[in-house]
């Protein structure tokens, strides 16, 4: 790639850590290495990826840190030596503790319909206060509610079966309320004794159906 072609960028992402080199003291030696090169704003180590990501305040210190290092290989007194390779990464702004900072970087809260649906619930919005909720409703039931019910009183009694509401001319809704454990039932629920074997009297009237035959084809000789 032409040096006309290369993206200038802050970072740097070092590769092929070694597992052993996110010690403590083994990182606090890469980070004063590349210090030499320029002020690091960001020092990321990445032990799962085996990764480094180390941002600049400035991309003349990335150069400068890219063509020293790449690679870089770091032989020790006892064990195998190992090659880092140091790579351009996609351009971060620095951000410090000082420096003023705008809310798209940072993360928003939910919604505040959504907000005190989470649990534990977020924070409040900014003025909100508590309110003092009402008392329970007194009556017992609601107004209508009673209204409705005092039309449904019985208006005629026919055997076990009070009529509450009747339709007009036989044509609306009508509402019966039947006691299914009363004592005295209607003349045709009553049972009749028979002997064992003869069919029921109160079947005599029901007659089934009898069903029709599937069409069946007829061959023709």
């Amino acid at each position: 790639m032409s040096p006309s072609a290369v993206q200038p960028t802050n970072s740097l992402i070092i590769t092929q850590v070694p597992l052993n080199f996110f010690e403590p003291i083994i990182l606090r030696a890469l980070r004063e290495y590349f210090t030499v090169y320029g002020e690091i704003v960001h020092w990321v180590p990445i032990s799962c990826l085996s990764r480094i990501l180390l941002v600049y305040n400035d991309v003349e210190s990335v150069e400068q840190a890219k063509a020293n290092s790449d690679p870089l290989v770091i032989r020790p007194a006892h064990g195998a030596q190992s090659i880092l390779r140091v790579y351009r990464a996609e351009p971060n702004p620095p951000i410090s503790p000082s420096s003023p900072t705008s809310d798209d970087r940072l993360l928003k809260p939910p919604p505040l319909e959504k907000n005190f649906l989470i649990s534990p619930p977020g924070s409040p919005p900014v003025g909100w206060e508590q309110i003092r909720e009402e008392p329970p409703n007194s009556a017992a039931l609601a107004e209508d509610l009673i209204a409705a019910l005092h039309k449904l009183k019985c208006r005629e009694k026919r055997g076990s079966r009070e009529v509450l509401l009747e339709p007009e001319d036989g044509i609306g809704v009508g509402v019966y309320v039947e006691d299914c454990d009363g004592d005295e039932p209607d003349d045709e629920d009553k049972e009749v004794e028979r002997e064992y074997g003869t069919p029921n009297p109160s079947l005599m009237h029901w007659k089934p159906v009898p069903t029709a035959l599937p069409p069946v084809p007829v061959a023709l000789h």
